[in-house]
C-alpha cells in the first residue's frame, strides 16, 4: 500500500471505489477541513496505532501526588514535631502536601491559632518546599498547599 500511495483530491464516490479496491477502509482523518480529509487505510490497525500513541502520552504525563497532614488547633509540640517529619519525608520524596487544620465543634474560634500553627509548619519546611496556597479557611478546615522545590 505505501508504494504506489496517489495523493489528490478525489469525489467521495473515486475515493470510496478505490477503497475497495484495495481492500481497505476509507477513514475520515479531519472532518472540519475543507474539503473533509480522508485516508485509505486498515481501519484496525489506525485504532490500534492511535491507542499506542494514547498509551504512550499517558506513560509520559508525571502523576502528581498528593499527601495530607491533618492538625487540630490546640496540636501539641510532640505531635507536631512528629507530623514536621512526616511532611518532610513527603516533600523531599515529590509529593506535594496539604496540611490543614480541622476544627471540631467550637474549636472554631482559635481560627487564628490554626493559622499560626500552618504559617509555623511553612516557615520550617521553607527549605524543602514553597508554599503554593497560603492558609484558607474553608467551612471547619483550614486549608494550605506546599509543593516541593524541584531538584536541579
Amino acid at each position: 500500500m505505501g508504494d504506489n500511495v496517489e495523493i489528490g483530491v478525489y469525489p467521495l464516490s473515486k475515493a470510496l471505489e478505490k477503497a475497495n479496491e484495495l481492500e481497505l477502509d476509507l477513514v475520515e482523518i479531519s472532518p472540519k477541513a475543507n474539503p473533509p480529509v480522508c485516508k485509505i487505510i486498515d481501519y484496525k490497525k489506525f485504532l490500534y496505532e492511535q491507542k499506542k500513541r494514547e498509551k504512550a502520552l499517558k506513560a509520559k504525563a508525571t502523576k502528581v501526588i498528593v499527601k495530607e497532614i491533618r492538625f487540630g488547633p490546640q496540636t501539641d509540640d510532640h505531635d507536631y514535631e512528629f507530623k514536621k517529619r512526616h511532611a518532610e519525608k513527603f516533600l523531599k520524596d515529590g509529593a506535594k502536601l496539604k496540611a490543614y487544620v480541622f476544627f471540631k465543634g467550637r474549636s472554631i474560634v482559635y481560627k487564628d491559632q490554626g493559622e499560626i500553627l500552618l504559617l509555623r509548619l511553612a516557615q520550617e519546611l521553607e527549605e524543602f518546599g514553597k508554599v503554593e496556597q497560603m492558609p484558607k479557611l474553608e467551612g471547619k478546615r483550614m486549608t494550605m498547599f506546599i509543593a516541593p522545590k524541584t531538584k536541579k
